[in-house]
């Protein structure tokens, strides 16, 4: 007797050890993989997202949160729920932009992400 319902099962039903991690991860499977694979492909998109790292860490800082998981994981959270209400939900995993061209072109809350995603690969969070 086979479940039909066995190939969409969890690996793990086991709680995620650090939950600001596990969504930086994802953040990462999202949009980070993509948009800093085309950074750093293009001079250009690379400094866009260092200017928009700089405003997180600047954000962080301001609301006295410390450039951590836990603050960059929150921080994502705050713009996933604000592109959401606005219609535009983040991507799921292997659906980012690819060329750097388009990430140019990328709307705000995906190019913070991003930067989300390099501020913790940077730090080793990821």
């Amino acid at each position: 007797m086979t479940n039909e319902f066995l190939a969409f099962a969890p690996v793990s039903t086991a709680p995620a050890a650090d939950p600001a991690r596990a969504l930086l991860d994802e953040m990462m499977a999202r949009v980070g993989v993509d948009g800093l694979a085309a950074a750093l492909g293009d001079a250009g998109l690379l400094a866009q997202v260092d200017q928009h790292a700089a405003a997180v860490r600047d954000a962080l800082r301001a609301a006295g949160r410390p450039v951590d998981a836990a603050g960059l994981a929150a921080y994502a959270t705050s713009i996933v729920a604000a592109a959401v209400r606005m219609g535009r939900p983040v991507p799921e995993p292997g659906h980012a932009y690819v060329s750097g061209s388009a990430w140019l072109a990328a709307e705000w809350h995906l190019m913070r992400l991003v930067a989300v995603c390099m501020i913790a690969e940077s730090a080793g969070l990821l």
